[in-house]
C-alpha cells in the first residue's frame, strides 16, 4: 500500500494538484478511511487515538496494537505509512536522529557516552478531546510528567524522522520499518530511527523517569484526537472543535441501557 501512496503523493505536488484532481481525490479517501483530518492550509492533521498507559513507565507517546502497548501513552489504529503521507503532504523535511559515541575526554569518562539529542524539522504535537460541554486542548508534553523534576515534559518540537526501509531477516523486499514495529512516535531515544517523529529534549536520554500526567490524562481506552501541527496554536482552529472525540459517551450509553 505505501509505494502506491507514495506515487500519489508525488505527482500531486503543490504546484501539480490542479492537474490532478482524480489522484488528490484517491488521496483524500484514503486519509479519510484512516481516520485523519488533513488541513493543507493551516498545517495541520488530526489523528484518532486512545490513552493508553496511565500508570507505569512511558517510553512511547503513540504506538500500534503491534507496537510497545505496555509503555506508550496513546494507542492508534491508524497504519503509520499513511499518517506518514499526510505528514509530508504538509512539507515537512526529516530531521536528525539522536546519536551516541563512547566518550574521549577524562571529564566525560564518568558517564562514558556522548549523546547529541534529536535536531531539525517537526511538529508541535496537541491531544484534545471533549468531556461534556468543555473542550480540552493540551500540548502532548504537559500530559506527560517527569519523576525526577516533578515537572512535565518541556515543550518543543518534536523531531521528524519518518522512519526508514529495511528487508527484515529472510525476506528480499523493503519493508517501511514503522509499519513492521507500529511504534509511532518516540519519547525516548531510540538510535535505529525506526520511529516517525521522537522528542528532542536532552533528558529523554533517559527511560525510567516518564509517566502519565494522570492528573490530566483520561481514563485508560478512552478517545482522543492527537494534532500534528507545523505552527504553535494557542487553540483549536474553528471547526476543530466539534469534531473531536467524547471521553466518557460509553458511559453514558450504559447508563440509558439500564
Amino acid at each position: 500500500m505505501l509505494f502506491p501512496i507514495l506515487l500519489l503523493l508525488s505527482s500531486i505536488a503543490p504546484q501539480d494538484s490542479a492537474r490532478a484532481p482524480a489522484q488528490q481525490q484517491t488521496l483524500d479517501q484514503v486519509l479519510a478511511d484512516e481516520g485523519l483530518r488533513v488541513d493543507l492550509e493551516r498545517g495541520l492533521v488530526g489523528m484518532p487515538a486512545s490513552v493508553l498507559v496511565r500508570e507505569e513507565l512511558l517510553e512511547y507517546v503513540l504506538v500500534g496494537p503491534r507496537g510497545a502497548t505496555h509503555e506508550s501513552l496513546f494507542l492508534t489504529d491508524v497504519k503509520p505509512s499513511i499518517l506518514n503521507t499526510a505528514l509530508l503532504l504538509l512539507g515537512v523535511e526529516p530531521g536528525r536522529n539522536a546519536t551516541i559515541r563512547r566518550s574521549e575526554s577524562e571529564e566525560e569518562a564518568a558517564s562514558r557516552f556522548d549523546v547529541t539529542p534529536p535536531s531539525g524539522d517537526g511538529f508541535f504535537l496537541y491531544a484534545g478531546w471533549r468531556e461534556g460541554e468543555e473542550t480540552y486542548f493540551f500540548r502532548v508534553e504537559d500530559l506527560v510528567a517527569n519523576l525526577e523534576t516533578r515537572r512535565t515534559l518541556p515543550r518543543h518540537r518534536w523531531v521528524y524522522l519518518g522512519s526508514r526501509f529495511r528487508v527484515p531477516r529472510g525476506k528480499t523486499e523493503e519493508v517501511f520499518v514503522a509499519d513492521l514495529e507500529e511504534n509511532l512516535i518516540s519519547l525516548c531515544f531510540f538510535y535505529e530511527g525506526n520511529t516517525l517523529l521522537t522528542a528532542r529534549p536532552p533528558e529523554c536520554e533517559i527511560q525510567t523517569i516518564w509517566i502519565a500526567n494522570s492528573w490530566l490524562v483520561p481514563p485508560r481506552g478512552e478517545p482522543v484526537e492527537i494534532l500534528f501541527s507545523r505552527e504553535r496554536l494557542d487553540r483549536l482552529p474553528d471547526g476543530w472543535s466539534a469534531a473531536l472525540p467524547v471521553v466518557g459517551a460509553g458511559e453514558d450509553e450504559d447508563a440509558g441501557d439500564e
